[in-house]
């Protein structure tokens, strides 16, 4: 809760309404002098009326939580009038699937990678693609890369002429 002072100078809402801040104003714990522009967002998008009667309707240990939503969306509101605190939660809905979508691509990445490396792991040592291209004359000897882990590998091969990615040499 705010403190506010209520012999040294009004609270933003009694400041802003010009009235004298009483000792029981409902505004004064949640709106202190030094936030000015809070209470002036919430004024004009909701009303003071509007809002004293919300303050005294809920419990004292909820309007703390009460007046920061309002001011959060009025804040949000002088922001974006239409859509207000709704349209920021979009965004934030499509920037997290966006990121969802680049997670799960980054994990098949990985999938892909570690599968490829588990396939040359199985196959021995020296006999990785690479390896078996240059014993044949580094060209078209068209071997597959998972052609002794009996794996079939995870997508054709750019430098197979077979496109289905089994392996069939002769």
């Amino acid at each position: 809760m705010a403190s506010s002072s209520y012999s040294n100078s009004p609270c933003a809402a009694c400041k802003l309404l010009r009235r004298k801040c009483m000792p029981g104003c409902i505004f004064a714990p949640y709106f202190p002098p030094e936030e000015p522009q809070k209470f002036i967002n919430v004024h004009k998008i909701f009303g003071a009326s509007n809002v004293s009667k919300l303050l005294n309707e809920i419990l004292p240990h909820q309007r703390e939580d009460a007046v920061n939503s309002l001011a959060y969306e009025a804040e949000a509101r002088m922001k974006d009038p239409v859509y207000g605190c709704v349209g920021a939660i979009s965004v934030l809905q499509r920037q997290v699937l966006r990121l969802q979508k680049e997670l799960d691509a980054t994990n098949a990445d990985l999938i892909r990678f570690t599968c490829n490396d588990m396939s040359s792991s199985l196959s021995g040592p020296g006999s990785s693609q690479f390896g078996r291209r240059m014993s044949h004359g580094g060209g078209g000897g068209g071997a597959s890369f998972n052609q002794n882990s009996g794996l079939p590998p995870p997508y054709p091969s750019p430098w197979d002429n077979n496109p289905s990615g089994d392996s069939h040499e002769s």
